[in-house]
């Protein structure tokens, strides 16, 4: 029963954040010229498939999104290619994109359609890079434990399109960027690294944090980053002055429906953050230490209770297991949750896709740890692994959704009875 709440409370956050139900409230005005829709990410398929219905008048483009996650259109082209890594599909869809926004006029409307994922779907290597250059790059900060924010900085250092690059290549056709956020505190230009939506920060930045997370990039790209060359847009430039943006669907408009579910089913809910960020294993410890609290204390919150909280956690790869954000998240709270009972969990990436694995996530309770062991896992052994999708897979406790067709970061739900 507890854990069938969970679940209704998942897919509550997923339903609130369907493209079809947000694009349709920020459609802009036609133009006297041409409408191109082009986007990139998880969700940009369903949010081209939504436009499509409700645009008005001739409409034309090419969006890209991963294997797996495409949707039927009838005007506007859709691209699979490989997320997290970047592949040739995308690649080639890229390229596509940057030739059909060059030449456009003022009188012309681009509608930019951009969720999480992006960032790998729409690989633009700078000159002087070669496309195994930017895969590095991307693998690098993949294992760096690197926040989002981070992460697209140093990526937009390296890319023709990223950061605000492909607007500047439409210019002077007026963008228009709808947003499916997918990053904590819902900054736009931080989404799929801000191809249409320059981001604040420097090259000197990027140097800084390169070498504060270590990141053994290749020579040509530590060539590239000593220099002033390919330098990102920034905010203020002219070229942005007619563009527009809206965030039509984040965490915290899942969160609180989620909440809204769970006080209609007769348990209180508290909110704990939307933004959330940190090592994936010690956001676990906090959330663990609280449910404790709860569970033994009746405080902060009241039993029964359940603590929602979404953004980005990140994962420092330290072994070779298999599993997301979201599964070392759980097997963290496994091992502190170890015997406690009256505590269930689940933890889930809102796109159905926990890392590179086929689960969303995984369902966590006070017998999970003991389970393990007695299947022949140590928890402990398998976390330093970073293999916790092996972990749950041996207990039969993964969850399973397939591409949900949205993408607002993680979902979390400890109930505590």
């Amino acid at each position: 029963m507890d854990r069938a709440l969970l679940n209704a409370l998942f897919d509550e956050a997923v339903a609130k954040a369907q493209p079809e139900l947000a694009v349709t409230r920020f459609l802009p005005a036609q133009p006297k010229g041409r409408t191109l829709v082009i986007g990139a990410g998880k969700a940009s398929a369903q949010m081209a498939a939504a436009l499509e219905k409700a645009w008005p008048g001739p409409i034309e483009g090419l969006v890209v999104t991963r294997y797996g996650y495409g949707q039927a259109c009838e005007r506007i082209e859709i691209v699979e290619a490989a997320h997290p890594v970047p592949d040739a599909a995308g690649l080639a869809a890229a390229k596509r994109i940057v030739d059909m926004v060059a030449g456009l006029s003022a009188d012309d409307l681009v509608i930019a359609l951009i969720s999480g994922g992006g960032s790998s779907l729409l690989p633009a290597p700078a000159d002087g890079l070669s496309f195994e250059d930017e895969q590095e790059i991307n693998r690098q900060l993949l294992a760096s434990g690197a926040p989002i924010g981070v992460m697209n900085l140093v990526r937009n250092q390296f890319s023709t399109i990223k950061g605000g690059r492909l607007a500047q290549a439409a210019y002077p056709a007026k963008v228009v960027t709808l947003v499916v956020s997918d990053v904590p505190g819902d900054d736009p230009a931080l989404v799929a690294s801000g191809p249409t939506l320059p981001l604040k920060g420097t090259r000197a930045d990027a140097r800084r944090f390169v070498e504060l997370y270590r990141l053994d990039l290749p020579a040509a790209a530590i060539k590239l980053l000593a220099s002033d060359e390919n330098l990102a847009p920034q905010p203020d430039e002219a070229v942005f002055a007619r563009n527009t943006s809206a965030t039509i669907a984040s965490a915290a408009l899942s969160l609180e429906a989620a909440a809204a579910l769970a006080r209609q089913r007769g348990v209180e809910s508290a909110i704990l953050s939307d933004a959330i960020e940190g090592e994936a294993r010690e956001v676990a410890r906090v959330h663990a230490a609280l449910a404790k609290e709860v569970a033994v204390r009746n405080r902060p919150f009241n039993k029964p209770v359940i603590l929602l909280s979404g953004g980005e956690t990140t994962v420092t790869l330290r072994g070779k297991g298999r599993g997301g954000r979201n599964g070392e998240f759980l097997l963290s709270l496994a091992i502190e949750l170890d015997g406690v009972a009256g505590v269930t969990a689940l933890a889930a990436d809102t796109d159905g896709i926990d890392g590179s694995e086929d689960n969303a996530g995984a369902f966590v309770d006070g017998t999970s740890a003991s389970r393990m062991r007695a299947a022949g896992i140590d928890p402990l052994a398998y976390l330093a692994n970073n293999d916790a999708y092996t972990a749950f897979e041996a207990i039969g406790d993964l969850f399973v959704t397939g591409p949900t067709g949205t993408n607002v970061n993680d979902f979390r739900a400890i109930l505590i009875r």
